[in-house]
């Protein structure tokens, strides 16, 4: 592209378009996603409104490609192998003690964990450049809360600390081995730690304990995945203003989902955190509100696309609560305001350095 002519820019595949945003370079337009897949209940009242039936909602892709949508093809590594027991209902506690641990452990971080027949076909749609795949893995706030319970997990910190420390030492080895399987044949344009690890009022630990509990661990990882020339993302849910900085800290990448309903605004965080990388906040409730709220979400959230960094998707995913019509009209909008963003991102990083 010349910084001459701004405007002209080839066409981009969905690959060469995601790492352009993300390396604040000039891009063609914003991608038009869905990147994680929707909600069976979504899909099932599409079902009746005429979506094919033939498109179950596990059938990420082909539902993609249905919609004309880019597909961010995700693999989601699970630290638990299927005869592992169950909680009681979700929340309730798997394990109390240390030897409850050694009991269980049989059942945690299966390896190896990579299946080829999967990984194959999606790293060969990576490579024709028409699919971003990433994966996800648990992380060391998510994987102790499922082992000790909601409430008492925030007990452990305090109670047997040197258990929780032994647990994310141990998912620490699992993660890294994984990353070594997938080093010897693919590269994740980027990976997820799911933590959700905030609600409305912030995080749900205190700066002290992430220092202590998460931190190191990250750190531990994170040289591994710069490595594999993948980008590290935080997906937590509810407001993670205050903890950007310590995501930022640990050296993490960005964030997602950065919901609207708990509060985020963007623009305010992007000034605090020029160089981090987001995904998400397109505020979902706007979606049954009808074109003019449509509108005036993307027309908010254009000006920080175009800056690069940015790619703009649901807040989540897109709820049981939206018509097939309703977001075949939010599909018509993005892409509209994809192309104004990709025009306007040639204008605000023409000659931007690679």
């Amino acid at each position: 592209m010349s910084a001459d002519n701004p405007q002209s820019l080839p066409e981009m595949n969905a690959r060469e378009r995601f790492q352009a945003i993300m390396n604040f370079q000039p891009f063609d337009r914003l991608p038009v996603i869905e990147w994680a897949p929707w909600w069976d209940e979504t899909i099932a009242r599409w079902h009746t409104e005429g979506l094919p039936t033939h498109l179950a909602e596990h059938q990420y892709a082909d539902i993609c490609h249905h919609f004309d949508l880019e597909v961010y093809q995700q693999h989601w590594f699970w630290e638990f192998t299927s005869e592992c027991p169950k909680p009681a209902y979700h929340g309730a506690p798997l394990i109390e003690t240390a030897d409850d641990y050694d009991k269980i452990k049989k059942h945690l971080f299966p390896l190896p964990a990579v299946d080829h027949k999967i990984w194959d076909k999606i790293c060969e749609d990576q490579q024709r450049g028409d699919t971003v795949i990433w994966f996800t893995v648990n992380g060391f706030f998510w994987v102790p809360r499922t082992l000790f319970g909601i409430e008492p997990h925030f007990y452990m910190f305090y109670d047997d600390p040197d258990l929780m420390h032994r647990i994310n030492s141990d998912l620490t080895e699992w993660i890294l081995a994984i990353i070594e399987e997938l080093s010897t044949f693919a590269q994740p344009d980027f990976m997820t730690f799911a933590e959700d690890m905030s609600y409305n009022n912030g995080p749900m630990l205190s700066k002290e304990l992430y220092d202590e509990f998460m931190h190191p661990y990250y750190q531990k990882i994170i040289p591994a995945l710069r490595k594999l020339g993948t980008i590290p993302l935080i997906d937590s849910d509810g407001d993670v203003t205050m903890a950007a900085n310590w995501f930022e800290e640990s050296g993490l990448d960005g964030i997602l989902p950065l919901e609207r309903q708990a509060g985020l605004d963007l623009a305010e965080l992007r000034k605090d955190h020029p160089k981090m990388k987001f995904l998400g906040h397109f505020d979902k409730m706007t979606m049954t509100k009808g074109e003019d709220a449509m509108r005036a979400e993307f027309e908010r959230l254009m000006p920080i696309a175009a800056k690069g960094g940015f790619v703009v998707g649901v807040d989540h995913q897109t709820p049981p609560g939206v018509s097939l019509k309703q977001f075949e009209s939010y599909l018509k909008l993005f892409r509209e305001y994809a192309d104004k963003t990709g025009k306007l991102s040639r204008e605000v990083l023409a000659g931007s350095p690679s």
